[in-house]
């Protein structure tokens, strides 16, 4: 589909939903964005991913900018950039990020967003800002909540609905007040109506893939439920998805943490960092339900909608919770998650990347 035919088939409709304002979005010469970004100069970058590098840069009316890159022009990666294009294109919502315009001119192909003063979740969880220690409990909670809300516009309010395929930390980023905004549509899928699923090469990031996803490529929303789990406990502890515990053992992060819910030893489960100043009921809240989200059995997950429910403190759907077979100290349900390497033969390079 080429570029502008492409945008025929946004819905206007889509675009003004959700409490956003439509803001324009434009086609950007290649001039314009190497004087923006002082030829993406390496001082400006932000990270670095499978499709290439992103850039601070300043736009001719002084606002910044953030200018994704095209590593090395392929068909393939031609593909991702217009996937992404059009679909950020579609939405408009508080908590996704805001497409601000795109260059394609020869094999240059570019993404143009706002600017995120805070960069993402994943420089403060575990990157240049961890140290620093920004994210309190108030603010984590936020993030957990205004992400959950981006992916309900994604699943419920979107023309035709919108499967991510990449919830994780660093496709969260943040504005100046800390508000989530959901990034980086490369991967995501469109799902016609009335379909329950798409079945579809394996993308995604080790750690976050949902088993029947790993394992048969069978993409649907219950998958971004199960990513969006593994990103509450780790929003919840500070810990990574996956973690080292010799030269070839891994250690799952929904593994380390059952056990300890099981036992009600949310004090163990908590981010360090924190200091012991959270509200043990909301810890406990994001706990149960990251487990939940993140069952092996797709079938006992949440949507997404229920979630944001959760979270939100809904007494009915939290007290059904907490009783959940999954949470009983002596239950012999297994929930853990294992590698997803070990069950299919998937891209290293696209997986196993991240900004």
């Amino acid at each position: 589909m080429g570029f502008f035919s492409m945008f025929c088939c946004v819905k206007g409709s889509d675009r003004k939903k959700q409490g956003k304002k439509d803001p324009e979005w434009r086609i950007f010469s290649l001039k314009e964005l190497q004087l923006a970004t002082n030829n993406f100069n390496y001082d400006n970058k932000l990270g670095e991913g499978g499709f290439g590098s992103v850039y601070w840069g300043q736009s001719w009316d002084g606002s910044q900018i953030a200018v994704k890159r095209l590593k090395s022009w392929s068909n393939k990666a031609d593909m991702e950039f217009s996937i992404e294009v059009e679909i950020l294109a579609r939405v408009r919502h508080k908590n996704l990020l805001t497409l601000r315009g795109y260059c394609a001119e020869g094999q240059e192909r570019l993404i143009v967003y706002d600017y995120m003063n805070n960069l993402s979740l994943l420089s403060h969880l575990h990157g240049q800002h961890a140290a620093e220690c920004h994210l309190d409990w108030s603010r984590r909670m936020n993030i957990a909540i205004g992400a959950a809300e981006g992916i309900v516009y994604l699943h419920n309010h979107a023309t035709p609905h919108i499967i991510h395929r990449d919830i994780k930390a660093s496709n969260v980023l943040l504005d100046s007040e800390f508000k989530a905004q959901v990034a980086d549509f490369g991967f995501a899928k469109l799902i016609p109506d009335g379909a329950t699923h798409v079945t579809t090469r394996v993308k995604g990031t080790l750690g976050y893939l949902a088993p029947e996803y790993a394992m048969l490529g069978k993409a649907s929303e219950s998958c971004d439920v199960y990513s969006f789990g593994i990103l509450l406990l780790e929003l919840a502890s500070g810990r990574k998805p996956l973690e080292k515990l010799g030269s070839t053992m891994k250690r799952t992060i929904t593994e380390w943490a059952l056990p300890l819910a099981r036992e009600r030893k949310f004090d163990e489960i908590a981010d360090k960092k924190m200091n012991g100043s959270y509200v043990v009921e909301e810890l406990k809240r994001v706990v149960f339900v990251g487990l939940v989200c993140a069952d092996n059995r797709p079938e006992k997950r949440p949507t997404i909608l229920e979630v944001v429910a959760m979270l939100k403190g809904d007494k009915e759907k939290l007290a059904a919770l907490e009783n959940d077979e999954l949470f009983k100290r002596d239950s012999v349900v297994d929930s853990s998650v294992e590698d997803s390497s070990e069950f299919v033969s998937v891209d290293k390079e696209v997986v196993e990347r991240d900004i």
